[in-house]
Formats: structure tokens, sequence, C-alpha cells
């Protein structure tokens, strides 16, 4: 592979894995990390907690590509992805996530030694969600699983210790959010999960009630944050951050009718961006706040 090859293949690899949407989680991971330091971590931390999130994220979405490349050649919706359109050749996307997952593990082990021995639960998480949707309909929720990863471990980064609730907190907040608005998601693809035999929530209870349960998630996320906030005890800062994630989760559910799933992609691209991006400018600087 010649070295123009080569980085046409690495710039389709991270357009294949939206790596711009790494914002969804990044912030989270970056809360738990300020959060633990009450203020701001070393750079030595920030560095590598950034490198075993974009490491792990993207060997899990380039997993995902591989694993669902016939089910991606089949949909629609996913048929012209990198792999299924021959963009990108499945030797390639094995290599880049070998690669990835090297930098995952890597990553966690500079920062300390309890990072580096979960390290190896944390990437299984992620790959074999993957798997997911070929036998459970709670595959929103081991998704959940995976993302809520994030705050808990930079947490134990920065300290070296899970002695506190207050990243349990944050990581069922992440779970139980990425859950609901996966449920949203998966509702565009009801009639081909159905038809292919693949599990989801909307395929085992049909859009209108998956609509719902999305909408228990999401208020389940909301006590989870306000669980949070007493928890941590950050002031009129991060309760601004309660107040406007929930504005934000009431907008996102008025985008989205069972008959009218036009505006889907504003709902998930759109707002999930926002919600990471406030908790953290809002509770991370309540933390700073109140170090200073």
């Amino acid at each position: 592979m010649t070295s123009t090859t080569a980085a046409r293949s690495v710039r389709t690899t991270l357009e294949m894995i939206k790596i711009e949407h790494t914002l969804f989680a990044l912030p989270f991971a970056f809360l738990g990390a300020v959060l633990a330091a009450r203020g701001i971590p070393s750079a030595w931390q920030i560095i590598w907690i950034t490198a075993a999130m974009v490491g792990a994220r993207s060997a899990a979405m380039t997993f995902n590509r591989i694993a669902d490349r016939d089910i991606d050649a089949a949909n629609p919706r996913t048929r012209a992805r990198a792999i299924p359109a021959g963009q990108l050749s499945l030797r390639f996307a094995w290599a880049f996530t070998i690669t990835a997952s090297a930098l995952f593990f890597v990553a966690a082990a500079m920062l300390n030694r309890l990072t580096l021995l979960l390290s190896p639960v944390a990437l299984a998480s992620v790959l074999l969600y993957s798997y997911t949707k070929r036998f459970t309909s709670l595959s929103h929720l081991v998704l959940g699983w995976c993302l809520s990863i994030a705050p808990t471990g930079a947490w134990i980064a920065v300290r070296g210790s899970l002695d506190s609730p207050a990243p349990l907190l944050l990581s069922l907040v992440v779970l139980l959010w990425t859950a609901g608005f996966d449920v949203l998601y998966a509702c565009q693809d009801y009639d081909f999960d159905r038809r292919t035999g693949l599990r989801s929530i909307p395929a085992r209870v049909g859009v209108s009630r998956a609509l719902w349960i999305a909408r228990l998630l999401h208020a389940g996320a909301f006590a989870a944050l306000v669980g949070l906030y007493l928890s941590v005890g950050l002031g009129w800062l991060a309760l601004a951050g309660v107040v406007a994630t929930a504005a934000l989760l009431v907008y996102q559910h008025s985008l989205v009718r069972a008959e009218d799933l036009s505006r889907l992609n504003a709902a998930f691209f759109t707002t999930n961006a926002f919600v990471s991006v406030i908790l953290f400018v809002t509770f991370g600087g309540a933390a700073l706040a109140s170090r200073l």
C-alpha cells in the first residue's frame, strides 16, 4: 500500500467512524476527570485520557463496521458505508482496529495500574456490543454501558481508585441518556430490523411504544443527574446545567413522533452534542470555581 493510498484509507476510516462524534463522549470523560481532580487534571492525565478515548472509540466503531458489513450492505440506509461500498478494504479496517486498540492499552498503562487492569474489560465491552443486536433487544442498554465507562474510567485515571458515588452517578446518566437516544435512532430501521430478524426495542414493541421507552430512559437519566448534583454540591452553575439538560431532552423528544421521523437526525446529533458539552461546562466550571 502506497503512502497516498494509506492516507486516503485513514481519511475514509475517520469519516466512516465519524471521528467528530467523539464530541458525544469526550466531554463526559473530561468531566469525570475534572470532578475527580476538583479542578484541572495534570497535562499528562489529560493527554492520555484523550488518547484512551480516541483509541477505544476508533477501535469500537471500526470493529462495528467490520462486524456489520453484510448487514450494512443489505440496508438501504447504510449500504454506502465505506466497507460495503468497497471504499475501504477489510484488511485495512482490521489493521486500523488493532492499532486503535493498542493506543487504548498504551494510554491506560500511562495513567495508572488500575486503569491498565480494567482496560481489557472496557475494550471487550465496546467491541462485543457490535453483536448484541443479533440476540437481544436490549442492545441499546449495552451501548449505554459502553459509553458510561468513560467518566468512571477518567475518575480512576486521575485518582487511581473509585472512592466516591459521583462518577457512578455520572456514568448512570450517560448510560440511560445513551440508551434513550439509541432507541430513538433505531426507530428509523424498524422495517429493516423486523424483516431481517435483528433485535431492537422498536422492532420488538413498535415505534410508538419505543418512543415512550426512550422518554422513560431519559427521565431516568435526568433523575440520575439530579442525584449527581446533590452528591457533588456544586451550587448554582451546576444547577443551571441540570435545568438546561432537562430542556434539551424535552426539545429532543418534541422533534420526533411515531408518524414523523423526518427530524430524527436533528434530535440525535444536534441535541446530543449540546448535552455533553453543557454538562461539562456547567459541572466542570462549578468544580473549578469551588477549587478557586
